[in-house]
């Protein structure tokens, strides 16, 4: 009976931390990231597409499968549901093949995008998004499989009626007619160099002569031709010499470059001058508009009461109403 509880208590412990195991492994392998949900519907077969299979994107892989099932919406169609990270630029444009992992023969799909400029790819209303699905090399090949038979087929049949009794009877009557016209031929070559050599007499056609002539052209046209690959040589130079100048005018701190800069530096220093210096002027020819007034004003003064740089300006004449204040005719009268 202890034997029994021992071996319980073992088998318990050892589910326990299967168990454990397992969620520290599903934990660790988690994914974090944001997912996004897209519906693939395809009408070829995806033999060797399993759930859980990976999704590339270019070649990275970016999702996994979740979900494969017969369309209900495409009859016939089979309808592959992926998970794809928020980080991957699903748009308008990107469609989905089947890929082959090598010779394991393990189906995962392959997301690629011919336009990455167009919009994102997003579901109306509470339809998830679809991505279409294109054939696949493989399923290309398979469709054109029976294309290629049936030519290679044909193309044997007519190899074989080529290579028949009778045509190769004709074959070998046309390799001896062709032996027959070589001969044909080298005899009258040897007989045009009878008739046409040195000692065919003077009126003769002297081959040699002729050879000469034709050699002295040739070195005369090969001479031209060097003069013209020359001239093409020097003309090559020159336009990469243009070039090299212009894009060195165009380019980064260049001439072109360094003229704007210093145009650019020539308005800021205008604009800087007309903000600040120009109020500047403005004011100090306020400044000195007023102290020349004042100075006339001062000058004015000295000049009706001269008495006033030694004793001051004096009080001030009381006016009416003012206390001390005495009438013009009263002083006159109250005068010596």
């Amino acid at each position: 009976m202890e034997n029994k509880s021992h071996a319980f208590a073992a088998g318990a412990f050892v589910l326990v931390v299967a168990a454990l195991l397992t969620a520290l492994a599903a934990w660790l392998t988690r994914d974090t990231a944001e997912q996004r949900v897209f519906e693939i519907s395809s009408a070829e077969g995806v033999t060797g597409l399993q759930s859980q299979a990976g999704v590339r994107y270019k070649g990275v892989m970016v999702g996994r499968v979740t979900d494969i099932a017969l369309d209900t919406v495409q009859r016939g169609n089979v309808l592959v549901r992926i998970a794809v990270n928020d980080a991957a630029p699903i748009t308008t444009s990107t469609f989905a093949t089947l890929g082959f992992q090598g010779v394991t023969g393990l189906a995962f799909i392959q997301l690629d995008d011919s336009n990455t400029a167009s919009p994102a790819l997003q579901g109306s209303g509470d339809k998830v998004p679809r991505i279409p699905m294109r054939a696949s090399m493989f399923s290309r090949l398979s469709e054109q499989g029976g294309n290629l038979l049936s030519q290679l087929e044909q193309a044997s049949v007519r190899v074989n009626g080529l290579l028949a009794v009778d045509n190769q009877k004709q074959l070998m009557a046309a390799i001896g007619n062709l032996g027959r016209a070589a001969a044909s031929v080298t005899a009258l070559t040897e007989h045009a160099d009878q008739v046409l050599g040195p000692k065919s007499g003077p009126d003769a056609v002297s081959l040699p002569r002729m050879a000469a002539q034709a050699d002295a052209t040739l070195k005369s046209m090969q001479a031209t031709s060097d003069r013209l690959g020359v001239s093409a040589d020097a003309v090559r130079t020159s336009a990469a010499e243009f070039q090299r100048t212009s894009r060195r005018m165009n380019e980064p701190g260049g001439t072109l470059d360094k003229i704007a800069q210093s145009t650019e530096a020539l308005a800021h220093t205008s604009r800087q001058v007309n903000a600040q210096l120009l109020p500047r002027l403005s004011r100090a020819t306020d400044d000195t508009a007023r102290a020349v007034r004042q100075v006339g004003r001062a000058a004015d003064t000295v000049g009706d009461n001269p008495q006033s740089l030694l004793w001051g300006k004096g009080t001030a004449t009381p006016g009416p109403g003012e206390h001390g204040f005495v009438a013009p005719a009263a002083a006159a009268a109250g005068g010596p």
